[in-house]
Parts: structure tokens; sequence; C-alpha cells
């Protein structure tokens, strides 16, 4: 059975997407078969891992509005073990076409049940919005990672986030948990940069990462070749950060095959 994690901030361009696409190809060269759902009518998931969304004719959103099978859309991606289900601009339409359905904020959760066996991970790539496809998406989940940029007014708007998060945990999902909150776009030569690292581990304390990504040229240009960070640059600072992210969230859920023993070695050694 697999987890499922859906990647939100309502708040735009703090790497929601490239996370969710490159902690996907993390888990995937890590040997974890891995579901890349794109719930954003943006579409960048999909473009971002090769498929131009213009071309796409079934998507999330017949899965949603009508109940085509998800088996049949998925795709295989260019890195090993990673599929991803599409998505493309007829999403918008599906907040309105939604809304007076019965169980509306469940139907994601009905899709997805369909294919999470046959999967290890399953990441959600959430529209930049608390509409009720990001209320569905949240409600399929296992658990949400929150990224948030290492910019001035990083923490505008997380309230609101978090809020959603627990009327969804109280209403729909009561096993939702908080993953993480993944510091993002980090630029150590900048003060400002610093002191928002300080400012959100003050707020979110043992929830944040330990995982920093830092701001990089590779990871930038990787969406452009329909590329995930890893099969467009392995040895780039992207790449390198999504695999520690990878294998921390592999470790906190103890999906990692370090023996137990060899952990006492580290911990013994690092004392």
């Amino acid at each position: 059975m697999g987890k499922i994690i859906a990647i939100a901030n309502q708040k735009g361009g703090v790497g929601k997407t490239t996370t969710a696409i490159n902690l996907g190809a993390g888990f995937a060269v890590l040997e974890h078969k891995t579901l890349l759902i794109d719930a954003d009518p943006q579409a960048n998931s999909t473009s971002g891992v090769g498929f131009d969304p213009k071309n796409i004719k079934t998507s999330i959103y017949e899965c949603i509005i009508d109940e085509v099978e998800p088996s049949n859309i998925i795709l295989n991606t260019s890195t090993p073990n990673l599929d991803i289900i599409p998505a493309h601009i007829d999403l918008v339409g599906a907040e309105i076409e939604i809304i007076n359905l019965p169980n509306r904020e469940k139907i994601m959760r009905k899709v997805i049940n369909k294919i999470k066996d046959n999967y290890d991970f399953i990441i959600i790539d959430c529209s930049p919005s608390l509409g009720l496809v990001t209320i569905n998406s949240l409600t399929a989940a296992d658990s949400v990672i929150i990224p948030v940029q290492c910019e001035y007014f990083a923490l505008e708007g997380l309230g609101k986030l978090l809020n959603t998060i627990k009327i969804v945990q109280l209403r729909f999902n009561n096993s939702l948990d908080i993953e993480g909150v993944l510091l993002t776009m980090f630029d150590g030569r900048l003060r400002l940069a610093r002191q928002v690292v300080k400012e959100v581990k003050t707020h979110f304390q043992q929830m944040v990462f330990q995982t920093i990504i830092n701001r990089n040229t590779r990871l930038g240009e990787a969406p452009s070749f329909g590329e995930t960070i890893i099969m467009h640059d392995a040895e780039s600072t992207g790449a390198i950060n999504y695999l520690n992210l990878a294998r921390e969230i592999l470790q906190k859920n103890g999906m990692t095959n370090i023996k137990q023993a060899e952990k006492q070695i580290n911990i013994l050694n690092e004392n």
C-alpha cells in the first residue's frame, strides 16, 4: 500500500511543483515505485516530466468527473520507477462540476484507492489554491509537505493553509499528518535567507525538515528539458538536495534498509 503525500501551499512560487517532481524522482531512483499525480490545472508537473499538456487527452480530470479508471491513463516518465497521472487545463472546471456531488471532498480518495497498492509512494502536486480539488487531495493523503521559500513574506498565508489542514483533519481525514515543512530556494549568501530559516524553525520546530533545498540554476532549467533534476544533472546541488530529502522521509517512516545496529553505531560515532 503506497504512502500518499500531498505537496501543498496556496502561495505560488514556493517550489511546490519542483518538489513534487524531484522528490518523486528521488524516491524512484532509491528503488521505490512512485506515482506523481498532477492535481494543478497549470499542469506544470506534467510538462516538467516531458509531456505536453496540449496533447493530453485523458487526465486526472476525467478520473474525477467521468470516473475513468486511473490505471488506464498512467504514463511512464523517463525516470525509472516514476509514473504520472497527468493534468490539463480542464481541471479548472472540476471545482464547479463537483460542488453539488455527494461526498465531493472524497472523490480523489476513491480514484487513488484503485491504484495505491501498486506503488510505494504517491505524490500529489496540489494547485496553488485552497479550493475543492486541493481539499480532495488533502482528504486522500496520508500526509502533507508544506514548501516555504526562504524569501521575504515566507510565512504569509501559512496560517490559512494550516487552518485548512486542521479542517480536513477534523471533518474528512483524521489520519492526515504534516510530513514536514520544507525550506526551498535557500541562498546562504543572503542574510535574509538565513533569517527566514531561523524564523521558520522557531515557528515550526521539529516539523521542519533537516534537508534544505538550495537555489540552483540546474534545478530551475530541468523542467524546460522535460526532465527531473536527477535525469538532467545527477551531480547538481538540486539533485543531491532532493535525494537527501527522499532519504530523510524514508528514514522518518522507517523505510530505510539501514539495520538498527548500524544506526546505533552511527549515533555512538556522532557522540
